[in-house]
């Protein structure tokens, strides 16, 4: 279980430092994916199953209580995702990608941060 743990990490450092290096380049590359693909759904149901496997291990890890608050988090957004109608979903998502850099920035940095925090917690670090 781990290693699928790990596999949340690395999504996240790789996000993280995506939105740290180039903020407005990487949004400007997903935004019309996001913006008009179907498939957002199946993400979104990729999220609520990561913040479920991460709820059933917060228990055996350091920092359980960030990783409880992270896992509900995901697994919220997962679900606004996946049961949200097309007009929200486009509403959230526009005001999402409509941010300036220094908030991708403090987003990237988030990322990062709960990235190592995880590697930490399952001792690879």
């Amino acid at each position: 279980m781990s290693y699928l743990l790990l596999a949340i990490a690395g999504l996240w450092m790789a996000d993280g430092l995506a939105l740290l290096v180039a903020p407005l380049w990487t949004v400007e590359q997903v935004k019309p994916t996001l913006l008009t693909s179907p498939s957002l759904t199946k993400w979104s149901g990729v999220t609520l199953v990561a913040g479920l496997i991460l709820l059933l291990q917060a228990s055996d890890l350091p920092y359980q209580g960030v990783w409880m608050v992270t896992g509900v988090a995901m697994v919220a957004k997962g679900g606004f995702f996946l049961l949200s109608n097309d007009e929200t979903r486009q509403s959230v998502l526009h005001w999402c990608l409509s941010r300036q850099a220094v908030d991708y920035r403090f987003w990237g940095l988030g990322l990062c941060t709960l990235s190592i925090v995880l590697i930490h917690a399952c001792g690879w670090v």
